[in-house]
């Protein structure tokens, strides 16, 4: 079975990029993995880690109505998003990776954020990239 990656944020270009997921792994009939990464440290106390738990809660009752089958990833290591981002599209042999824009000034379009360059350059597969309401 294919399998559709998606790097989640509980933001709306995070929801938009969940939706878009959504839909090219029932266009595709894939399964999907959700991928929330933070990095850790001493900003992600426990109150982050339960926020970010919560926010997991909802996806995951989101996607178990909605039929697919899923997997669902948090990682907490250090690293960089991009860098969780692709190692789990490797991992799965992933046919798509789907991320979130957020919307830039027209100084801030000339350059693409670093995580999304990031992605976009290193990933082993294709990439869809999805503004919020889009």
């Amino acid at each position: 079975m294919s399998t559709v990656v998606v790097g989640y944020v509980a933001k709306p270009e995070g929801e938009a990029a969940l939706d878009r997921a959504v839909e090219e792994a029932r266009l595709r009939g894939s399964s999907l993995v959700v991928v929330s990464s933070h990095r850790g440290g001493q900003e992600y106390d426990e109150g982050r880690a339960a926020a970010a738990q919560a926010e997991l809660d909802g996806v995951r009752a989101r996607l178990e109505a909605s039929g697919l089958a899923f997997t669902l990833r948090q990682t907490v290591r250090g690293l960089e998003p991009a860098e969780d981002l692709i190692e789990v599209a490797e991992e799965h042999s992933a046919d798509l990776l789907v991320i979130g824009l957020r919307r830039r000034s027209p100084v801030g379009k000339l350059i693409l954020g670093s995580q999304a360059q990031r992605v976009l350059l290193d990933a082993p597969c294709a990439v869809l990239a999805v503004k919020a309401g889009s």
